[in-house]
């Protein structure tokens, strides 16, 4: 069952005042908020809700001297190496960790992070790679994100490619407040999905309901993220259960692999034609190195004739769709309008990259209860 707002609160009872201020900085980084409780009578009505209970030595002997129920989460934390005595009041409430601070203060806000998300299902990763310049992978990716809005998902369509020109633009929100890959501080650690998606520029691409979008760019530079950045932020947007769009560079980057790495579902984009199809090979042949699930959109016109299925057996993937030209689709970029809003080849493609993605990754990620 999910649990509402209220019940993701955290739970602390500590009486040290720099213990204490140091836990409420890590929890606000994490974007948990807490109950705070001076003794175990405050700490009764909350205790087995809270998804995770902070204590410190002298808060662990009196829950555990007034008989609250043992439950799993709990976490007793000092300053400095534990004493014996800390040990044994955490055996007597039943705690999962004693943890030392400041030494442990990333695991702590990895452990605040997954108490204000909480327990939703796994999200899934999709990668969307070009098979040349110009073969329309930005413009799948974000009608991929776009359709998956309208299905009521919560997305977050992620920019891989410094030399792309910015994934905004494709959507019309380069005028859109919010941060950009450059102004992202994120390292190798864990990121809150919700503090995420409120930095990030949310483009309005359906006119009511569905779900939400969040897109992180890049800024008209070419300095792109880290790897360590890209796994952090596909990281929380599966634990929350995210659909999550990479668009990809054609050239393997330390960032690319990392997303490739973490996606469930590869797709490339490929033009119906013979010098698309050679450099489209290329391009297979590295996703291939990777070993994840790969499949083929195979983009017309197809001025010399050549049929979708001829592509897939020249590339040796699975052909997943063949799409139509959409008439009007440049016009509609260049004037801002997202790709993917209304019905055509373009949407269609989209629906079904969609469906291949949740059925390989065995849920319907992202979708509202």
């Amino acid at each position: 069952m999910q649990q509402t707002s209220d019940q993701r609160h955290g739970l602390v009872m500590v009486s040290d005042p720099e213990l204490l201020d140091t836990i409420l900085r890590l929890a606000a980084a994490a974007g948990c908020e807490l109950h705070r409780t001076v003794d175990a009578a405050q700490a009764r009505p909350h205790w087995t809700q809270a998804p995770l209970v902070l204590l410190d030595a002298p808060a662990a002997q009196k829950c555990a001297q007034a008989g609250l129920p043992r439950r799993g989460e709990v976490v007793v934390a000092v300053r400095g190496e534990p004493p014996p005595p800390v040990w044994q009041h955490a055996v007597a409430v039943g705690a999962e960790h004693v943890i030392s601070l400041p030494d442990a203060e990333s695991w702590l806000v990895a452990a605040f992070t997954e108490a204000a998300e909480g327990s939703r299902r796994g999200g899934a990763v999709l990668a969307v790679v070009g098979g040349r310049g110009g073969a329309g992978a930005s413009v799948l990716a974000a009608a991929v994100a776009v359709t998956a809005v309208r299905d009521g998902s919560r997305v977050l369509l992620v920019d891989c490619d410094p030399l792309g020109g910015g994934l905004d633009l494709v959507l019309g929100a380069e005028d859109l407040g919010g941060l950009r890959w450059p102004d992202i501080g994120v390292g190798g650690g864990r990121v809150p999905a919700t503090a995420l998606h409120a930095a990030l520029p949310a483009p309005t691409v359906v006119r009511r309901g569905g779900g939400e979008l969040g897109v992180l760019s890049c800024d008209r530079s070419a300095h792109g993220p880290s790897p360590a950045a890209v796994r952090s932020v596909i990281e929380a947007g599966r634990r929350a259960g995210e659909t999550v769009v990479c668009d990809l560079p054609r050239y393997p980057t330390e960032a690319a692999v990392a997303a490739l790495a973490a996606a469930d579902l590869t797709v490339l984009i490929v033009p119906a034609d013979v010098r698309s199809s050679a450099a489209g090979a290329r391009v297979a042949a590295v996703l291939a190195e990777h070993g994840g699930p790969v499949r083929l959109v195979v983009r017309g016109p197809a001025p010399g004739g050549v049929d979708a299925a001829e592509v897939a057996r020249a590339l040796g993937i699975p052909l997943l769709a063949a799409m139509r030209p959409e008439p009007g689709l440049a016009r509609a970029l260049e004037r801002g309008a997202a790709p993917g809003r209304f019905r055509g080849p373009l949407a269609g493609a989209a629906r079904a990259v969609l469906a291949e993605l949740h059925a390989i990754a065995g849920s319907t990620a992202g979708v509202r209860s």
